[in-house]
C-alpha cells in the first residue's frame, strides 16, 4: 500500500501501525531491544515491508531515548560495549551496500539457521546458561553481524544475543547493554535507511501518531522484566530468538519463490 498523503491513511491503517510499533517498544521495555522484527509482520498488513523499514527508522530513535529512563549506565556493560560497538557501526556500514546492490535475502537465510543452530544447542544442553569468557574476536563478529541485519532485516538481536547470553549476565547488565547497543546501531542507521526509503509525507504523518505508543509501550515492557527471575528472562530470550530465526527465514525463503 502506498502512503502518499494524509489521505491514505486509513483507520485501519493507523490502528495496525500502533499496535505494531507498540509491540517493538514494549519488547525494547522487556528485554532491551533486538527483537524489533517480532512487530514488524503487523505492519506487512498495511504496507510493504520497504516503507515499513523508512517509518520505524526514525522511531527508533526516539524508543531508544525513552527507554535509557530505565536502562541507565549502570545497567551497560561497558567492556562488552567497548567490543561490539565498533564492528556494529562498519556492519551498518557493509548492510547499506548489500540493501543497495547485493541480495539481502540471502544474509536473512544464514542469520536465520545460524540462530536457530545456537539455539538448538542450547536447549541440547538442558536449557541451562553456560557461562563463557568475553572474547574479542566474538564480540567483534557479533557487532559487525548485527549491524548488517540490522540494517537489511531490522533484526539485529541474534548476533548479539548469542555473544551476550552465554555470558551469564544478570538479566539489568543483559538488558541495558542490549538497549545502548541498539541506541548507537539505530541512530548510525537512521539516515541511511531515510536515504534508501524517503519517506513521503504521509508516512511522516504516520510516525508522529506512533510516537504516543512509545511511553507506554517501554514502560510496560519494563514491568514485564521486573517481574520475571534471571531464568525466566533468559528463556523468554531463547524463545524470541527462535520466532526471529523463523520470521528471518520466511523472508529470505518467501523472496525466492
Amino acid at each position: 500500500m502506498m502512503i502518499s498523503s494524509w489521505a491514505d491513511l486509513t483507520v485501519t491503517t493507523i490502528i495496525v501501525a500502533f499496535a505494531g510499533v507498540f509491540l517493538i517498544c514494549f519488547m525494547k521495555g522487556a528485554f532491551g531491544g533486538g527483537f524489533s522484527i517480532v512487530g514488524i509482520p503487523l505492519l506487512s498488513f498495511v504496507m510493504d515491508p520497504v516503507t515499513a523499514g523508512g517509518l520505524l527508522a526514525p522511531l527508533f530513535i526516539a524508543m531508544d531515548l525513552f527507554a535509557l529512563r530505565y536502562w541507565k549506565a549502570s545497567t551497560w556493560s561497558k567492556p562488552d560495549l567497548a567490543l561490539l560497538l565498533p564492528g556494529l557501526v562498519i556492519g551498518i556500514a557493509f548492510g547499506y551496500l548489500v540493501f543497495r546492490f547485493l541480495d539481502h535475502r540471502a544474509i536473512a537465510i544464514v542469520m536465520a539457521v545460524t540462530t536457530l543452530i545456537f539455539v538448538g544447542l542450547w536447549f541440547a544442553g538442558g536449557g541451562d546458561v553456560t557461562i563463557r569468557r568475553r572474547s574479542t574476536p566474538k564480540a567483534i563478529t557479533a557487532g559487525f553481524a548485527s549491524g548488517i541485519t540490522t540494517m537489511v532485516a531490522h533484526s539485529g538481536g541474534p548476533p548479539l544475543a548469542m555473544y551476550l547470553l552465554p555470558l551469564g549476565l544478570t538479566k539489568e547488565i543483559y538488558a541495558g547493554t542490549t538497549s545502548l547497543f541498539f541506541t548507537v546501531g539505530n541512530a548510525t542507521k537512521a539516515v541511511p535507511w531515510l536515504l534508501l526509503v524517503k519517506p513521503t509525507t504521509g508516512v511522516w504523518e504516520l510516525m508522529t501518531i506512533c510516537l504516543l505508543a512509545i511511553p507506554a509501550g517501554v514502560w510496560l515492557g519494563w514491568r514485564l522484566h521486573g517481574a520475571l527471575d534471571q531464568r525466566q528472562i533468559y528463556r523468554a530470550c531463547y524463545g524470541l530468538l527462535v520466532v526471529t530465526a523463523v520470521k528471518l527465514l520466511w523472508d529470505g525463503v518467501s523472496g525466492f519463490l
